[in-house]
């Protein structure tokens, strides 16, 4: 197999690493220290883009404060204009913000006064003598006021007139929208990924820019960034990114249920047309500039219909989809109007990616649930190919991090606020202010906490970091009045409680130093993908080993690794309050202890090993899924017969039902007398272990066991199994169940029945161990029914309320046909059967099957199957995919797929041709081989 490094990859995000702005770019300042030119980026909360553009920050002034903290207090009472960002080349989050240099003194010998303790009067001079940017000054600020972000509507960089001609002047600089978790990643693997694209927008209004412009800008894109922008009329990516990405869609996948009338009036408006729209830009321009052998990689919730847009284009193409924001569980993403075309979106890709197991699972759920495709551990089977669903948590760049931390940029704010924070605890935090991140919540625990514990006024001090965010997500995350509330209760003429910072008053040395001095980081969200930010405090944490308090809601405590910290549920403030003091009275053994845990985890699953993991499972998922689908070939009888004539011992494993014998759901029938005297004669050879597979229970195979007495049984999809009767002539049933709690089924039945009232035409099959509901009875093919389309619904939800009240409860499967799903135990199927039959110790050998040691999970759903009772020769005929992939494993068999489907079966054959294929089989055995044997038609 090929390494992704043979490739080229190209990288769909949002928006692209870096960006063109018009106007030259900002002098350098002979006074600042000299800055390394590769820096890693200052992680974007949850991996996402900012929803707003930074504004210049300027260094405001005010009276000396004495306070100890001195202050972070707020802002300034009294505002000055704004000054041009400078020049230290951190992650694009922090692009605009002013690096200060302490020790100088002013021009004219006095010192400007200090606002907070990262900036001094040689940074206030410093900022003086670059030039000032236009943007005016801000209103001045109460102390305890949170200034707000600028409008949603407003949140795309702003750019001159568009009247500007081609021959202004314009620079490329880091995009301060990017995805800075998965720019990191990308950056981290270096000469290993040696051909890449990035595909995205600037992230700035672009109508005004006359197309030379765009194709100049184009051309250094490429040349100078590897980077292809998608160019996007400015109303039309309002419609999409402000009102259905971060109205609709963002909510729902951090499990806020949707305002199912303001969903609605998306969907029926244009937003989730533009939705469509932008996603198809992106998957055109991916069309466009993609090479037979390139690796597309999808990337975010912004872009979850182009996998299957691209594979419309390109059917063979390489193609991995990753979600680097939460899944939720399928009663929160049904809401969704327009829930069908995302997930069908996503599941064109062969490879979907999710930062932790139970988003995993909650997609997969999902599908089964609102599309009605079988769902394995594995993936999903769609209707004609399979797609891989797999676990790639993100990491940082360490070794880059560990460069940054011992640069003296860094060792200088370290002392700085050693020296300034003396006797006082530091509890730091990094968040966005919208209400999902739970900052209303830490703040609630924090006045918990000093109520609760007053010998520690004056001695903690909680510093919060917000991110960039729009003013109503601000409001809506209620914070401006806690912190007001807990700094006029608790401080004093040399103490302020809680200290609020934008990201634009700290430059990215200046948050390392904060996370290197901090008594505890405490993250407290709602629900979160991967909380990265934990991982560079941890990192940061080297010498000092303090501990870390998170919320059980981030992907990150879903890791083994970071469960030792100190763990919280947010909603429980005076229990996250107790975390606070637990974390700055622990002993330093114990947090050392604890610390090593997370550090492990943080240097073993960094971001190299996520670029790399997921490429390199893309690239091999692509591979087998070519092998299987789009290059099987129609049985070749001839190839398959000197095989067969050759073996000394051979398996033939064959479908009953839709491939022996069509059976209608309502009319048992009789089997084909035709088809059973071929299986009779093909078992009557000495040679031939035959076996027949079914959903049928025991009691209605029992006509087939006397039909064909020599032919081993399965039963209800690998509950019971009739082995092939020994020399004495005789077989019973065995049971592989037994171990199973079967309570569930008259439960099971009552829900069904409910749903058979509501649903004309259905009908529900108890079985021993199994329950069938057939919810239409009609063509299959008539997907435009009105009466199957209600009910397809209506499975939909007895699924639902199946797996919800008895499925985890009791262990059950539920497996999702045409027209019917089929209830069972876990860990039981038809592959699980033959893995049974396999196995020299199995029941179909056994003398002590009866007892059903094959209901061990950990034997029975195990990724490879053995062949212990090895044969020359295995055959297999039918539909179930799941046993097709796994008898693929073996050496020696041949799989033959009756679906009509994707399949990855070694070989397709039509139904109506199975009879013909057994009785070729039959003819070898007997020495009157042919190749031109007539295939008849048995279903009719």
């Amino acid at each position: 197999m090929s390494s992704f490094r043979n490739h080229r990859v190209i990288i769909a995000s949002l928006f692209l690493p870096n960006t063109a702005v018009l106007g030259e770019s900002h002098p350098s300042t002979p006074e600042l220290h000299a800055i390394p030119t590769h820096i890693p980026n200052f992680h974007n909360y949850g991996g996402q883009p900012l929803k707003t553009p930074l504004a210049a920050p300027g260094i405001r002034a005010s009276a000396p404060l004495k306070s100890i903290v001195e202050d972070l207090k707020d802002k300034s009472r009294t505002g000055t204009p704004a000054v041009s960002p400078g020049i230290e080349l951190v992650s694009p989050i922090f692009a605009n913000f002013t690096l200060t240099t302490p020790g100088t003194p002013s021009g004219d010998g006095t010192k400007s006064p200090a606002l907070n303790p990262f900036f001094d009067p040689a940074s206030v001079n410093a900022a003086r003598s670059r030039p000032r940017s236009p943007i005016s000054a801000p209103a001045p600020a109460s102390p305890a006021h949170i200034p707000h972000r600028v409008n949603r509507k407003n949140s795309r960089a702003r750019r001159p007139n568009s009247d500007s001609p081609l021959g202004r002047q314009y620079h490329i600089e880091p995009n301060p929208h990017g995805n800075g978790g998965l720019n990191n990643a990308v950056s981290s693997v270096g000469a290993r990924l040696k051909r890449k694209l990035w595909i995205g927008t600037l992230g700035a209004n672009t109508d005004g820019f006359k197309e030379p412009l765009k194709r100049n800008i184009d051309r250094r894109m490429n040349e100078e960034c590897d980077s292809q922008p998608v160019w996007i009329p400015d109303d039309e990516f309002v419609e999409y990114y402000d009102m259905f990405c971060h109205q609709v869609l963002w909510p729902c996948l951090h499990y806020v249920v949707p305002d199912a009338p303001k969903t609605k009036f998306f969907y029926e408006s244009k937003s989730f047309s533009a939705y469509v729209k932008v996603n198809q830009r992106f998957a055109d321009a991916i069309v466009a500039t993609y090479h037979d052998g390139d690796i597309i990689w999808v990337n975010d919730y912004h872009l979850m219909l182009v996998p299957s847009m691209v594979r419309q284009k390109l059917p063979s193409a390489i193609i991995g989809f990753f979600l680097h924001v939460a899944f939720p569980s399928s009663e929160i993403f049904r809401c969704l109007s327009v829930r069908e075309s995302l997930l069908r979106g996503v599941l064109g890709a062969d490879l979907i990616g999710f930062q932790t197991a139970n988003y995993a699972r909650h997609f997969r759920q999902t599908v089964s649930r609102i599309l009605a495709l079988e769902t394995l551990p594995k993936g999903i089977q769609a209707e004609d190919h399979f797609v891989d669903v797999a676990v790639f948590p993100m990491g940082i760049d360490v070794n880059s991090l560990r460069e940054k931390k011992r640069e003296p940029e860094v060792t200088h704010w370290v002392q700085t606020l050693k020296e300034r924070y003396t006797g006082v605890k530091l509890v730091v935090g990094r968040d966005k202010l919208d209400e999902v991140q739970g900052v209303r919540h830490k703040l609630l625990a924090f006045e918990a906490f000093l109520d609760k514990h007053p010998e520690y006024h004056q001695k903690v001090v909680l510093i919060q970091v917000a991110l960039q965010t729009t003013e109503e997500n601000e409001a809506h995350g209620g914070v401006a009045d806690v912190v007001a509330r807990i700094n006029s209760r608790f401080s004093t003429l040399t103490y302020q409680p809680v200290v609020f910072l934008h990201t634009e008053d700290l430059s990215f040395s200046q948050y390392l130093a904060l996370l290197t001095i901090a008594d505890a980081f405490l993250v407290t969200s709602m629900r979160e993908g991967m909380a990265l930010r934990t991982h560079e405090f941890v990192e940061c944490q080297d010498g000092r080993h303090r501990p870390l308090i998170l919320s059980e809601f981030t992907g990150s405590y879903s890791y083994s690794g970071f469960r030792s910290c100190i763990a919280v549920n947010p909603w429980d403030t005076r229990n996250t309050a107790k975390a606070i003091y637990q974390a700055l009275t622990m002993d330093d053994e114990e947090a050392f202890s604890r610390w090593e845990d997370l550090h492990n985890h943080v240097v073993t699953q960094t971001a190299q090993a996520f670029v790399t993991s997921f490429l390199t499972r893309c690239l091999r998922t692509n591979i087998e899924h070519l092998q299987g689908d789009s290059t099987v070939a129609h049985l070749d009888i001839p190839r398959l017969l000197p095989r067969y004539k050759h073996s000394q011992r051979r398996l033939i494993l064959i479908d009953l039902e839709d491939t022996l014998w069509l059976r209608h759901p309502r009319k048992i029938g009789a089997i084909p007398t035709e088809a059973l005297d071929v299986v009779k004669r093909l078992s009557e050879d000495v040679k031939n272990e035959v076996w027949l597979l079914s959903g049928l229970t025991v009691k209605e195979l029992e006509e087939v066991a006397s039909a064909v007495p020599r032919v081993g049984l399965v039963a209800e999809n690998g509950c019971f199994v009739r082995p092939i009767p020994g020399k004495s002539g005789e077989s019973s049933w065995i049971t592989m169940v037994t171990n199973f709690n079967l309570t569930w089924k008259s439960s099971c039945v009552e829900i069904l029945n409910y749903f058979t009232e509501r649903t004309p035409g259905s009908f529900v099959e108890e079985r021993e161990a199994s329950v069938v509901w057939r919810f239409f009875s009609g063509d299959a093919n008539d997907s435009e029914s009105s009466d199957r389309q209600w009910a397809r619904r209506q499975a939909a939800e007895a699924q639902n309320h199946i797996f919800d009240s008895l499925g985890e409860r009791y262990g059950l499967r539920i497996i999702p046909g045409e027209n019917s799903f089929l209830v069972l135990p876990n860990y039981i199927s038809r592959s699980t059967a033959v893995g049974a039959i396999l196995h020299a110790g199995g029941p179909a050998h056994s003398p002590l099957a009866g007892r059903a040691a094959w209901v061990a999970p950990e034997t029975l759903e195990a990724e490879s199957i053995t062949d212990d009772f090895a044969k020359d020769f295995v055959l297999a005929v039918g539909s179930d995919e799941k046993l097709l992939r796994r008898l693929n494993e073996l050496d020696n068999s041949e799989t033959c797929s009756t679906s009509g489907k994707g399949t990855d079966a070694k070989w397709k054959v039509g139904r109506r041709e199975v009879v013909g294929l057994l009785k070729a089989l039959v003819a070898v055995g007997t020495s009157k081989a042919s190749t031109d044997v007539p295939l008849s038609p048995v279903l009719g």
